[in-house]
């Protein structure tokens, strides 16, 4: 069965394109990045997969939901898939791997401070961890399926209790994603504005998640009808890795464990 929650962005639905490839290309940008032996946190239905095999030596995945994989390891039979829960990272050794990924996960992780200090400790010497997560600054509404989101001075300050080399960058868009985004923004607002109880502020998560993933979808759906043109035709090509913004999207860090 596959899981099309809103949380989980579908490459199958049309309303969810724009932000399936705006998800994607963040493995795009990274491919520069992946070398050797290559572990994903939280790799979800293997988005990126593809593209990372193309650049790593070997490859591992881990993520909490066995049903994505178990349907991985059918897929990709040559490669390694962990269901399993983190941090910490179970039975992966000290300076384990070259390249380390984990896309849209650290904005879900409880003690994130633990999540950045297991990164550092399974990376070899030399190797990069690579992290993408919503800038908060553009962020519409409450997400109840995260535990927080940050500013990227926020997120330096995190990660630099172990990291030393730390590149900022970001993810944003061309005219059409910038069209998009308003689009939605306006749509967004809309419901909102017909939160007269204010539960986006005072529902708990668990409790949230019910109306969010209802309206959100309807959302989407809405924003395909009005402009299916748009909706449908945006690509990988239309974002961009850019220096640091409060404007960009998405907040894209390459860290980097230097050899002591």
């Amino acid at each position: 069965m596959s899981i099309y929650t809103t949380e989980i962005t579908s490459d199958k639905l049309v309303s969810d394109n724009p932000l399936h490839h705006r998800l994607l290309s963040a493995y795009l940008f990274a491919v520069k990045y992946i070398y050797g032996n290559v572990l994903e946190l939280g790799c979800g239905e293997g988005r990126g997969i593809d593209i990372i095999l193309k650049k790593s030596k070997s490859f591992t995945a881990i993520d909490k939901i066995s049903e994505l994989t178990d349907k991985l390891s059918k897929k990709y039979p040559d490669h390694t898939f962990i269901s399993s829960s983190f941090p910490p990272f179970k039975n992966i050794n000290d300076n384990s791997f070259d390249t380390l990924i984990s896309f849209q996960v650290i904005e879900h992780i409880k003690n994130d401070k633990l999540f950045i200090e297991e990164i550092y400790r399974i990376l070899k010497p030399g190797g990069k961890a690579l992290i993408s997560t919503p800038n908060i600054k553009m962020t519409l509404t409450r997400n109840p399926w995260h535990v927080r989101e940050y500013t990227s001075e926020e997120l330096k300050e995190l990660v630099s209790r172990n990291f030393d080399k730390i590149i900022i960058k970001g993810i944003s868009g061309n005219d059409r994603v910038k069209k998009y985004y308003k689009e939605n923004k306006n749509s967004v607002m809309h419901f909102k504005r017909l939160d007269i109880l204010n539960l986006e502020k005072y529902l708990p998560n668990f409790l949230y998640r019910i109306p969010y993933e209802f309206l959100n979808r309807i959302n989407r759906n809405k924003l395909e009808s009005n402009d299916s043109s748009l909706v449908s035709s945006i690509s990988t090509n239309d974002y961009i890795l850019e220096d640091d913004n409060p404007k960009n999207l998405d907040l894209f860090f390459i860290l980097e464990k230097w050899e002591r």
